[in-house]
């Protein structure tokens, strides 16, 4: 393909992406699986570059898993999703930030749905005026947290400590990444390069020094895909589909793994510890597993927070073998102590409509 061309379908798969002022939504999953992720991001907008961010401390699950699981109605879904956005209205803001994959998903069908069918977003307006009296603004910017980092990977790389290089040789750490299946193949002009080309972590990547790999099932299914895994029986096809993904990366000796969705690290994180309980196998190097972050944990990393602020302590798959890569200093004696983690948390625990 020419120059040209290249160009022009690259220019559809941009978004654009607001500068500052972000309501800021948290996952309902995600602060289980790796809760300093979120409050890495919170301090690296709010310390590191200095953004102006908001969360709010009543907001509530988007609805997102219940939905996808034939569980929640769509139209209950959406008054869900209605409270949220009049929760950004009443706070001022008009810049929507959520950190789940899921959630960004369902705010993308839902803004979707309601500018080709106006007449249902009047019902949702009207349900939602019923039940809680409040009314809302949509969004004027909707980007996921990824893409908001993504958006700053220059400026984080400007003020970072560390590259993605292995101290010892001079190379870029070889970097697998894993893109939620929410973020960009169900629509995919709302995610940055599209859903065969995703460049919001790649892009990451690269600026910080490291290789984007390849490899055949690249684009494949962490494993999670809900109802594989939320439903028992299905579990054997959620760990079967992680094993494949090990399978195809291992030859491409891969040093870590970066993801943008609250569900896929926990997946292949965990799996990895699951199939060599099981089989007895590592997938990375000497004899050790592939370490796999969030790309806030990747992000603090460059900038040199400590480890277990950022919460790596809460793999199964030992995130040390990068560090020791990259040459970050941390302490072994400190990896199970208290820390600030556990006070980094909202403490807001009244909810209301």
């Amino acid at each position: 393909m020419k120059n040209e061309g290249k160009k022009a379908v690259w220019s559809e798969y941009q978004k654009e992406i607001a500068d500052d002022k972000f309501f800021y939504v948290r996952s309902c999953i995600r602060q289980n699986f790796f809760p300093g992720s979120e409050v890495a991001f919170l301090r690296i907008l709010k310390e590191v570059l200095g953004k102006d961010v908001y969360e709010h401390p009543c907001h509530t699950t988007c609805s997102g898993i219940g939905y996808h699981g034939d569980i929640v109605p769509f139209e209950t879904a959406m008054t869900v999703v209605a409270r949220q956005f009049a929760l950004m209205t009443e706070a001022g803001y008009e810049n929507y930030v959520p950190s789940c994959i899921t959630s960004f998903g369902l705010y993308t069908e839902i803004l979707d749905t309601w500018h080709h069918f106006p007449e249902v977003e009047k019902k949702i307006r009207k349900n939602l005026k019923e039940a809680t009296g409040r009314e809302f603004e949509a969004p004027k910017n909707l980007a996921h947290a990824s893409d908001v980092i993504f958006k700053f990977r220059k400026e984080i790389a400007a003020k970072a400590k560390y590259k993605l290089i292995n101290k010892n040789t001079g190379e870029p750490l070889r970097v697998v990444d894993h893109i939620g299946c929410h973020y960009a193949k169900m629509f995919p002009s709302k995610g940055v390069g599209g859903a065969e080309y995703p460049y919001v972590l790649a892009g990451m990547i690269e600026e910080w020094g490291g290789q984007v790999i390849d490899y055949p099932e690249r684009r494949h299914c962490c494993g999670f895909g809900f109802r594989q895994y939320l439903v028992q029986a299905n579990r054997g096809f959620s760990v079967a589909c992680s094993k494949e993904k090990f399978e195809s990366m291992q030859p491409f000796k891969p040093d870590m793994i970066i993801t943008n969705c609250p569900g896929c690290p926990m997946f292949l994180d965990r799996w990895q510890y699951v199939i060599n309980e099981i089989e007895g196998k590592q997938y990375g190097q000497n004899g050790e597993g592939i370490p796999v972050f969030t790309y806030e944990e990747v992000a603090g990393l460059v900038l040199g927070f400590d480890p277990w602020d950022l919460g790596l302590q809460m793999h199964q798959t030992d995130c040390e073998p990068v560090l020791d890569k990259i040459g970050i200093e941390y302490s072994p004696e400190d990896k199970y102590k208290l820390n600030s983690l556990n006070h980094s948390q909202p403490k807001h625990l009244v909810v209301n409509v």
